[in-house]
Protein backbone atom coordinates (compact mmCIF):
# COMPACT_ATOMS: atom_id res chain seq x y z
CA UNK A 1 0.00 0.00 0.00
CA UNK A 2 1.21 3.38 -0.82
CA UNK A 3 -1.26 5.81 0.82
CA UNK A 4 -2.07 9.19 -1.09
CA UNK A 5 -3.33 12.56 0.76
CA UNK A 6 -4.41 15.33 -0.48
CA UNK A 7 -2.71 18.08 1.94
CA UNK A 8 -4.41 21.10 2.05
CA UNK A 9 -1.06 22.91 3.22
CA UNK A 10 0.19 21.90 -0.23
CA UNK A 11 -2.49 22.05 -2.34
CA UNK A 12 -1.55 18.53 -3.73
CA UNK A 13 -2.07 14.99 -3.74
CA UNK A 14 0.89 13.22 -1.75
CA UNK A 15 2.54 10.20 -1.18
CA UNK A 16 1.91 9.32 2.75
CA UNK A 17 5.39 9.27 4.47
CA UNK A 18 4.96 8.70 8.65
CA UNK A 19 7.31 10.56 10.31
CA UNK A 20 8.45 7.28 12.45
CA UNK A 21 8.66 4.14 10.33
CA UNK A 22 5.69 1.69 11.47
CA UNK A 23 3.72 4.38 13.56
CA UNK A 24 1.52 7.03 12.85
CA UNK A 25 -0.02 9.91 15.08
CA UNK A 26 -3.38 11.23 14.10
CA UNK A 27 -5.45 14.30 15.13
CA UNK A 28 -8.70 15.31 14.68
CA UNK A 29 -10.62 18.50 15.92
CA UNK A 30 -13.22 17.36 17.65
CA UNK A 31 -16.68 18.96 18.62
CA UNK A 32 -17.54 21.97 20.56
CA UNK A 33 -19.49 20.51 23.27
CA UNK A 34 -22.46 23.28 22.81
CA UNK A 35 -25.10 21.27 21.49
CA UNK A 36 -26.10 17.80 20.66
CA UNK A 37 -23.98 16.34 17.83
CA UNK A 38 -26.03 16.55 14.55
CA UNK A 39 -25.63 14.27 11.35
CA UNK A 40 -23.28 16.89 9.95
CA UNK A 41 -20.72 16.77 13.00
CA UNK A 42 -21.16 12.44 12.61
CA UNK A 43 -19.93 12.88 9.57
CA UNK A 44 -16.33 13.65 10.51
CA UNK A 45 -16.15 11.08 12.66
CA UNK A 46 -16.73 7.96 9.99
CA UNK A 47 -14.70 9.57 7.91
CA UNK A 48 -11.15 9.50 9.84
CA UNK A 49 -12.70 6.14 11.54
CA UNK A 50 -12.14 5.19 7.64
CA UNK A 51 -8.75 6.79 7.37
CA UNK A 52 -7.72 5.00 10.71
CA UNK A 53 -8.77 1.64 9.60
CA UNK A 54 -7.24 1.89 6.58
CA UNK A 55 -3.23 3.30 8.16
CA UNK A 56 -3.62 0.04 10.35
CA UNK A 57 -4.37 -2.30 7.44
CA UNK A 58 -1.62 -0.91 6.20
CA UNK A 59 0.20 -2.29 9.20
CA UNK A 60 0.96 0.58 11.42
CA UNK A 61 0.77 1.42 15.11
CA UNK A 62 -1.95 4.37 15.31
CA UNK A 63 -2.42 6.77 17.74
CA UNK A 64 -5.64 8.60 17.02
CA UNK A 65 -6.35 11.69 19.65
CA UNK A 66 -9.58 13.57 18.79
CA UNK A 67 -9.99 16.16 21.26
CA UNK A 68 -13.70 17.49 22.98
CA UNK A 69 -13.22 21.39 23.38
CA UNK A 70 -15.87 21.99 26.43
CA UNK A 71 -14.93 25.46 27.09
CA UNK A 72 -15.35 28.16 24.49
CA UNK A 73 -17.44 31.09 23.67
CA UNK A 74 -20.65 29.15 22.77
CA UNK A 75 -20.55 27.12 25.69
CA UNK A 76 -20.39 29.88 27.78
CA UNK A 77 -23.62 31.07 25.99
CA UNK A 78 -25.84 28.68 25.94
CA UNK A 79 -24.99 28.37 29.95
CA UNK A 80 -26.13 31.81 30.75
CA UNK A 81 -29.22 30.97 28.11
CA UNK A 82 -30.42 28.17 30.08
CA UNK A 83 -29.25 28.69 33.68
CA UNK A 84 -26.99 26.18 33.78
CA UNK A 85 -23.21 25.45 34.70
CA UNK A 86 -21.19 25.24 31.21
CA UNK A 87 -19.60 22.12 32.55
CA UNK A 88 -22.76 20.18 32.93
CA UNK A 89 -23.86 21.34 29.07
CA UNK A 90 -20.69 20.23 27.98
CA UNK A 91 -20.82 16.49 29.19
CA UNK A 92 -24.65 16.58 28.36
CA UNK A 93 -23.09 16.69 25.01
CA UNK A 94 -20.67 14.37 25.78
CA UNK A 95 -22.57 11.60 25.93
CA UNK A 96 -24.44 12.26 23.34
CA UNK A 97 -21.87 12.90 21.31
CA UNK A 98 -20.11 9.07 22.33
CA UNK A 99 -23.88 7.73 21.77
CA UNK A 100 -23.22 8.31 18.49
CA UNK A 101 -20.25 7.07 17.42
CA UNK A 102 -20.70 4.24 18.87
CA UNK A 103 -23.76 3.44 17.18
CA UNK A 104 -22.12 4.14 13.77
CA UNK A 105 -19.39 1.97 14.77
CA UNK A 106 -16.85 4.26 15.19
CA UNK A 107 -13.54 3.01 16.87
CA UNK A 108 -13.29 4.62 20.20
CA UNK A 109 -9.79 6.93 20.17
CA UNK A 110 -6.44 6.46 21.73
CA UNK A 111 -6.93 9.15 23.86
CA UNK A 112 -10.26 11.70 23.96
CA UNK A 113 -8.86 15.03 25.91
CA UNK A 114 -10.83 18.04 27.38
CA UNK A 115 -9.30 21.39 27.06
CA UNK A 116 -10.19 22.35 30.13
CA UNK A 117 -7.38 19.40 30.92
CA UNK A 118 -4.91 21.04 29.56
CA UNK A 119 -4.43 24.58 31.02
CA UNK A 120 -0.86 23.98 32.19
CA UNK A 121 0.13 23.38 28.63
CA UNK A 122 -1.75 26.25 27.05
CA UNK A 123 -0.09 28.37 29.87
CA UNK A 124 3.16 27.31 29.06
CA UNK A 125 2.67 27.60 25.24
CA UNK A 126 1.45 30.85 26.12
CA UNK A 127 4.89 31.83 27.90
CA UNK A 128 7.19 31.00 25.17
CA UNK A 129 5.45 32.76 22.50
CA UNK A 130 5.40 35.74 25.02
CA UNK A 131 9.08 35.51 25.80
CA UNK A 132 10.01 34.96 21.99
CA UNK A 133 8.09 38.04 20.90
CA UNK A 134 4.69 36.59 19.17
CA UNK A 135 2.20 37.29 21.59
CA UNK A 136 1.08 40.19 23.85
CA UNK A 137 -0.79 41.06 26.81
CA UNK A 138 -3.51 43.20 25.50
CA UNK A 139 -3.19 47.26 26.31
CA UNK A 140 -6.70 47.73 27.85
CA UNK A 141 -6.43 46.04 31.22
CA UNK A 142 -8.52 42.84 30.20
CA UNK A 143 -6.47 40.39 30.82
CA UNK A 144 -6.67 39.49 27.73
CA UNK A 145 -3.28 38.03 25.76
CA UNK A 146 -3.33 37.97 21.64
CA UNK A 147 -1.28 36.50 19.47
CA UNK A 148 0.95 38.82 17.06
CA UNK A 149 -0.05 37.68 13.25
CA UNK A 150 2.29 40.60 12.01
CA UNK A 151 5.13 38.79 14.13
CA UNK A 152 4.42 35.61 11.59
CA UNK A 153 4.90 36.31 7.84
CA UNK A 154 3.55 32.79 6.75
CA UNK A 155 0.16 33.45 8.38
CA UNK A 156 -2.15 32.62 5.98
CA UNK A 157 -0.30 30.18 3.95
CA UNK A 158 -2.53 27.14 5.21
CA UNK A 159 -5.93 28.62 3.60
CA UNK A 160 -4.43 31.02 0.74
CA UNK A 161 -5.05 34.05 2.21
CA UNK A 162 -3.32 37.21 2.16
CA UNK A 163 -2.70 38.63 5.46
CA UNK A 164 -3.36 42.36 4.35
CA UNK A 165 -7.18 40.93 3.14
CA UNK A 166 -8.00 39.56 6.37
CA UNK A 167 -10.46 41.40 8.62
CA UNK A 168 -10.59 41.41 12.72
CA UNK A 169 -10.40 37.99 14.32
CA UNK A 170 -13.75 38.79 15.77
CA UNK A 171 -12.55 37.09 18.76
CA UNK A 172 -12.69 40.35 21.50
CA UNK A 173 -12.90 44.00 20.98
CA UNK A 174 -10.25 45.23 18.80
CA UNK A 175 -9.30 48.07 21.40
CA UNK A 176 -7.15 45.98 23.16
CA UNK A 177 -4.95 44.51 19.89
CA UNK A 178 -2.30 45.88 18.22
CA UNK A 179 -3.60 44.35 15.13
CA UNK A 180 -7.31 43.58 14.75
CA UNK A 181 -6.17 40.19 12.74
CA UNK A 182 -4.63 39.22 16.56
CA UNK A 183 -6.52 36.22 18.11
CA UNK A 184 -7.12 35.20 21.69
CA UNK A 185 -4.74 32.98 23.31
CA UNK A 186 -6.00 33.72 26.94
CA UNK A 187 -9.41 35.33 27.27
CA UNK A 188 -9.70 37.57 31.22
CA UNK A 189 -12.72 37.17 33.25
CA UNK A 190 -15.61 38.93 32.32
CA UNK A 191 -18.34 40.14 34.79
CA UNK A 192 -20.72 39.13 33.04
CA UNK A 193 -19.87 35.24 32.82
CA UNK A 194 -19.78 32.16 34.47
CA UNK A 195 -17.89 33.16 37.38
CA UNK A 196 -16.82 29.40 37.60
CA UNK A 197 -16.06 29.29 34.10
CA UNK A 198 -11.99 30.62 34.68
CA UNK A 199 -8.53 29.41 36.19
CA UNK A 200 -5.63 31.11 37.61
CA UNK A 201 -2.53 31.76 35.05
CA UNK A 202 0.01 34.32 34.66
CA UNK A 203 -1.93 36.91 33.39
CA UNK A 204 -4.64 36.94 35.39
CA UNK A 205 -7.55 35.23 36.31
CA UNK A 206 -9.20 33.91 32.78
CA UNK A 207 -9.95 31.12 30.78
CA UNK A 208 -8.37 30.14 27.25
CA UNK A 209 -8.66 31.13 23.55
CA UNK A 210 -10.02 28.01 21.30
CA UNK A 211 -7.08 28.02 19.23
CA UNK A 212 -4.76 27.25 22.01
CA UNK A 213 -6.72 24.51 23.28
CA UNK A 214 -6.46 22.17 20.02
CA UNK A 215 -2.59 23.13 19.81
CA UNK A 216 -1.48 22.29 23.63
CA UNK A 217 -3.13 18.38 23.15
CA UNK A 218 -1.60 17.45 20.05
CA UNK A 219 1.78 18.26 21.74
CA UNK A 220 0.88 16.85 24.91
CA UNK A 221 -0.37 13.64 23.32
CA UNK A 222 1.63 13.29 19.49
CA UNK A 223 4.51 15.61 20.27
CA UNK A 224 6.20 18.36 18.50
CA UNK A 225 5.72 16.94 15.54
CA UNK A 226 3.24 14.43 13.99
CA UNK A 227 1.40 13.56 10.93
CA UNK A 228 -1.53 14.39 10.09
CA UNK A 229 -3.83 17.07 11.47
CA UNK A 230 -7.34 16.41 10.53
CA UNK A 231 -10.69 17.90 10.58
CA UNK A 232 -13.90 19.93 8.67
CA UNK A 233 -12.97 22.04 5.50
CA UNK A 234 -14.42 24.94 7.55
CA UNK A 235 -11.67 25.06 9.96
CA UNK A 236 -9.25 25.88 8.19
CA UNK A 237 -9.57 28.82 8.64
CA UNK A 238 -8.77 30.83 10.87
CA UNK A 239 -8.84 27.87 13.41
CA UNK A 240 -5.86 25.54 11.52
CA UNK A 241 -4.27 28.38 10.30
CA UNK A 242 -3.86 30.01 13.91
CA UNK A 243 -2.97 26.79 15.34
CA UNK A 244 0.14 26.20 12.78
CA UNK A 245 0.59 30.10 13.88
CA UNK A 246 1.07 29.50 17.52
CA UNK A 247 2.57 26.26 17.15
CA UNK A 248 5.66 26.86 15.13
CA UNK A 249 6.10 30.11 16.51
CA UNK A 250 6.11 28.42 19.57
CA UNK A 251 9.10 26.07 18.45
CA UNK A 252 6.58 22.78 17.40
CA UNK A 253 6.93 21.72 13.84
CA UNK A 254 3.64 20.55 14.45
CA UNK A 255 1.46 18.29 11.34
CA UNK A 256 3.22 17.22 8.71
CA UNK A 257 -0.10 16.18 6.27
CA UNK A 258 -3.40 18.56 7.01
CA UNK A 259 -6.20 16.50 5.94
CA UNK A 260 -9.80 17.99 5.74
CA UNK A 261 -13.27 16.46 4.76
CA UNK A 262 -15.91 17.85 3.36
CA UNK A 263 -19.45 19.32 4.90
CA UNK A 264 -22.93 17.94 4.69
CA UNK A 265 -24.98 20.18 3.75
CA UNK A 266 -28.91 20.65 2.99
CA UNK A 267 -30.86 22.79 0.64
CA UNK A 268 -26.92 24.06 -0.08
CA UNK A 269 -26.55 25.57 3.56
CA UNK A 270 -24.45 24.32 6.34
CA UNK A 271 -26.25 22.22 8.56
CA UNK A 272 -26.25 23.82 12.28
CA UNK A 273 -28.29 24.50 14.88
CA UNK A 274 -28.07 28.43 14.24
CA UNK A 275 -29.44 27.95 10.66
CA UNK A 276 -32.85 25.28 12.22
CA UNK A 277 -31.44 22.54 10.69
CA UNK A 278 -30.06 20.08 12.44
CA UNK A 279 -30.98 16.56 11.77
CA UNK A 280 -29.58 14.12 14.92
CA UNK A 281 -29.77 9.97 14.58
CA UNK A 282 -33.11 10.21 16.39
CA UNK A 283 -34.40 11.82 12.72
CA UNK A 284 -32.40 9.24 10.97
CA UNK A 285 -34.14 6.43 13.24
CA UNK A 286 -37.84 8.43 12.63
CA UNK A 287 -37.08 7.56 8.90
CA UNK A 288 -36.53 3.98 9.41
CA UNK A 289 -32.63 3.84 8.52
CA UNK A 290 -30.00 2.44 10.68
CA UNK A 291 -26.65 3.29 11.96
CA UNK A 292 -25.17 1.11 9.36
CA UNK A 293 -26.72 2.43 6.27
CA UNK A 294 -26.16 6.66 7.76
CA UNK A 295 -22.33 5.31 7.96
CA UNK A 296 -23.01 3.40 4.49
CA UNK A 297 -24.04 6.96 3.05
CA UNK A 298 -21.26 9.16 4.19
CA UNK A 299 -18.82 6.46 3.06
CA UNK A 300 -20.65 6.50 -0.44
CA UNK A 301 -18.72 9.99 -1.42
CA UNK A 302 -15.51 11.15 -1.43
CA UNK A 303 -14.51 12.18 2.12
CA UNK A 304 -13.36 15.81 0.59
CA UNK A 305 -16.78 16.36 -1.37
CA UNK A 306 -20.00 17.93 0.09
CA UNK A 307 -22.78 15.58 1.38
CA UNK A 308 -26.53 18.27 0.05
CA UNK A 309 -28.54 15.93 2.24
CA UNK A 310 -31.69 14.95 1.15
CA UNK A 311 -34.07 12.01 2.37
CA UNK A 312 -34.26 10.58 -0.76
CA UNK A 313 -30.47 10.17 -1.10
CA UNK A 314 -30.84 8.70 2.52
CA UNK A 315 -33.11 6.27 1.41
CA UNK A 316 -31.46 5.21 -1.57
CA UNK A 317 -28.24 4.75 0.59
CA UNK A 318 -29.60 2.31 2.74
CA UNK A 319 -31.51 0.73 0.24
CA UNK A 320 -28.36 -0.22 -1.38
CA UNK A 321 -26.85 -0.83 1.56
CA UNK A 322 -29.42 -3.74 2.10
CA UNK A 323 -28.71 -5.03 -0.92
CA UNK A 324 -25.19 -5.44 -0.35
CA UNK A 325 -26.51 -6.89 3.47
CA UNK A 326 -28.38 -9.26 1.96
CA UNK A 327 -25.55 -10.89 -0.30
CA UNK A 328 -23.81 -11.14 2.76
CA UNK A 329 -26.43 -12.94 5.26
CA UNK A 330 -27.39 -15.28 2.64
CA UNK A 331 -23.83 -16.10 1.76
CA UNK A 332 -23.09 -16.71 5.39
CA UNK A 333 -26.14 -18.81 5.78
CA UNK A 334 -25.06 -20.67 2.98
CA UNK A 335 -21.54 -21.61 3.41
CA UNK A 336 -21.24 -20.35 7.06
CA UNK A 337 -19.02 -17.09 7.97
CA UNK A 338 -15.46 -16.99 7.24
CA UNK A 339 -12.43 -15.18 7.88
CA UNK A 340 -11.84 -12.24 6.02
CA UNK A 341 -9.98 -12.28 2.95
CA UNK A 342 -7.33 -10.66 1.12
CA UNK A 343 -8.47 -6.66 -0.25
CA UNK A 344 -8.94 -7.33 -4.41
CA UNK A 345 -5.86 -5.09 -5.81
CA UNK A 346 -8.19 -2.77 -7.05
CA UNK A 347 -10.24 -1.74 -3.77
CA UNK A 348 -6.96 -0.94 -2.62
CA UNK A 349 -6.07 0.72 -5.37
CA UNK A 350 -9.04 2.97 -4.85
CA UNK A 351 -8.40 3.32 -1.46
CA UNK A 352 -4.44 4.56 -1.84
CA UNK A 353 -5.96 7.16 -3.93
CA UNK A 354 -6.63 9.51 -1.63
CA UNK A 355 -8.97 7.44 0.40
CA UNK A 356 -11.60 6.80 -3.09
CA UNK A 357 -14.69 5.14 -1.21
CA UNK A 358 -16.66 5.96 -4.11
CA UNK A 359 -14.49 3.73 -6.43
CA UNK A 360 -13.37 1.49 -3.68
CA UNK A 361 -17.39 0.59 -3.65
CA UNK A 362 -17.49 -0.05 -6.89
CA UNK A 363 -15.42 -2.66 -6.48
CA UNK A 364 -17.07 -4.21 -3.96
CA UNK A 365 -20.88 -3.61 -6.46
CA UNK A 366 -18.86 -6.04 -8.63
CA UNK A 367 -17.52 -8.81 -6.35
CA UNK A 368 -21.30 -9.22 -4.99
CA UNK A 369 -22.40 -9.36 -8.44
CA UNK A 370 -20.27 -11.79 -8.94
CA UNK A 371 -21.72 -13.74 -5.38
CA UNK A 372 -24.99 -13.34 -6.19
CA UNK A 373 -24.35 -15.52 -9.62
CA UNK A 374 -22.62 -18.07 -7.41
CA UNK A 375 -25.12 -18.20 -4.96
CA UNK A 376 -28.00 -18.32 -7.90
CA UNK A 377 -25.74 -21.97 -8.89
CA UNK A 378 -25.01 -23.41 -5.94
CA UNK A 379 -21.16 -22.72 -6.50
CA UNK A 380 -20.30 -22.63 -2.54
CA UNK A 381 -16.51 -22.65 -2.72
CA UNK A 382 -17.27 -19.17 -5.30
CA UNK A 383 -19.90 -18.37 -2.62
CA UNK A 384 -17.03 -18.59 0.16
CA UNK A 385 -14.24 -17.16 -1.16
CA UNK A 386 -16.42 -14.04 -2.28
CA UNK A 387 -17.91 -13.48 0.89
CA UNK A 388 -14.39 -13.46 2.26
CA UNK A 389 -13.13 -10.82 0.08
CA UNK A 390 -16.33 -8.70 0.40
CA UNK A 391 -16.47 -8.88 3.90
CA UNK A 392 -13.03 -7.72 3.96
CA UNK A 393 -13.64 -4.27 2.42
CA UNK A 394 -16.71 -3.72 4.43
CA UNK A 395 -14.56 -4.23 7.70
CA UNK A 396 -12.32 -1.35 6.20
CA UNK A 397 -15.39 1.00 5.67
CA UNK A 398 -16.77 -0.33 8.91
CA UNK A 399 -20.01 -1.42 7.55
CA UNK A 400 -19.75 -5.43 7.74
CA UNK A 401 -23.31 -6.63 8.43
CA UNK A 402 -21.41 -9.25 10.35
CA UNK A 403 -19.72 -7.12 12.64
CA UNK A 404 -20.57 -7.88 16.46
CA UNK A 405 -20.82 -3.65 16.41
CA UNK A 406 -23.81 -4.13 14.41
CA UNK A 407 -25.17 -7.37 15.56
CA UNK A 408 -24.95 -7.04 19.14
CA UNK A 409 -26.66 -5.02 22.06
CA UNK A 410 -28.51 -1.61 21.69
CA UNK A 411 -31.52 -0.44 21.00
CA UNK A 412 -31.14 -0.93 16.94
CA UNK A 413 -30.74 -4.30 17.96
CA UNK A 414 -34.17 -4.22 19.98
CA UNK A 415 -35.74 -2.93 17.36
CA UNK A 416 -34.46 -5.96 14.61
CA UNK A 417 -35.77 -8.20 17.21
CA UNK A 418 -39.16 -7.16 17.45
CA UNK A 419 -39.14 -6.90 13.09
CA UNK A 420 -37.84 -10.31 13.42
CA UNK A 421 -40.89 -11.43 15.43
CA UNK A 422 -43.26 -10.17 13.41
CA UNK A 423 -41.95 -11.44 10.16
CA UNK A 424 -41.68 -14.53 11.74
CA UNK A 425 -45.35 -14.07 12.97
CA UNK A 426 -46.25 -13.26 9.62
CA UNK A 427 -44.51 -16.25 7.52
CA UNK A 428 -45.55 -18.79 10.23
CA UNK A 429 -49.37 -17.33 8.86
CA UNK A 430 -47.80 -17.86 5.08
CA UNK A 431 -46.91 -21.40 6.24
CA UNK A 432 -49.93 -22.27 7.45
CA UNK A 433 -51.92 -20.95 4.56
CA UNK A 434 -49.46 -23.26 2.33
CA UNK A 435 -50.16 -26.02 4.52
CA UNK A 436 -53.83 -26.42 3.29
CA UNK A 437 -53.14 -24.80 0.46
CA UNK A 438 -54.42 -21.92 0.13
CA UNK A 439 -52.25 -20.15 -2.35
CA UNK A 440 -53.99 -16.91 -2.56
CA UNK A 441 -53.42 -16.29 1.06
CA UNK A 442 -50.17 -17.23 1.08
CA UNK A 443 -49.15 -15.20 -1.76
CA UNK A 444 -51.10 -12.20 -0.24
CA UNK A 445 -48.55 -12.54 2.36
CA UNK A 446 -45.85 -12.61 0.72
CA UNK A 447 -46.91 -9.62 -1.37
CA UNK A 448 -47.68 -7.51 1.81
CA UNK A 449 -44.54 -8.20 3.04
CA UNK A 450 -42.54 -7.32 0.29
CA UNK A 451 -45.03 -4.08 0.08
CA UNK A 452 -43.08 -3.83 3.14
CA UNK A 453 -39.63 -4.29 1.97
CA UNK A 454 -39.11 -7.55 3.12
CA UNK A 455 -38.02 -9.85 0.53
CA UNK A 456 -39.05 -13.52 1.06
CA UNK A 457 -37.02 -16.51 -0.48
CA UNK A 458 -38.17 -19.77 -0.62
CA UNK A 459 -34.90 -22.46 -0.17
CA UNK A 460 -34.53 -26.03 0.69
CA UNK A 461 -33.84 -25.28 4.09
CA UNK A 462 -37.04 -23.43 4.39
CA UNK A 463 -38.22 -19.70 3.49
CA UNK A 464 -35.36 -16.97 3.92
CA UNK A 465 -36.52 -13.14 4.58
CA UNK A 466 -33.96 -10.01 3.99
CA UNK A 467 -34.99 -6.26 4.07
CA UNK A 468 -34.19 -4.61 0.60
CA UNK A 469 -34.71 -5.84 -2.74
CA UNK A 470 -32.40 -8.83 -4.27
CA UNK A 471 -30.24 -7.97 -7.42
Amino acid sequence: MTLRLYDTATRSVRDFVPREAGKVGVYLCGLTLQSPPHIGHLRSGVNYDVLRRWLMAAGYEVTFIRNLTDIDDKILVKAGEQGRPFWSIAYANELLLAQSYRALNVLPPTYEPRATGHIPEMHELITKLIADGHAYRASDGSGDVYFDVASWPAYGSLSGQSPDAMQSAGDAPDRGKRDPRDFALWKGAKPDEPADAYWPSPWGLGRPGWHIECSAMCWRYLGPEFDIHGGGLDLTFPHHENEIAQSQAAGLPFARYWVHHGLLSIGGAKMGKSAGNALGLAYVDSLGVRPVELRYYYAAAHYRSVIDYSEDSLRDAATAYRRIEGFVLRAAERVGAEQLGELPAGFVAAMDDDLNTSAALAVLQQHIRDGNTALSVSDDVTVRTTLAVVRAMLDILGIDPLDPAWTGGGRSDDLRAVVDSLIALALEQRAQARGRKDWASADAVRDQLKLAGVVVEDTPQGPRWTIGEQD
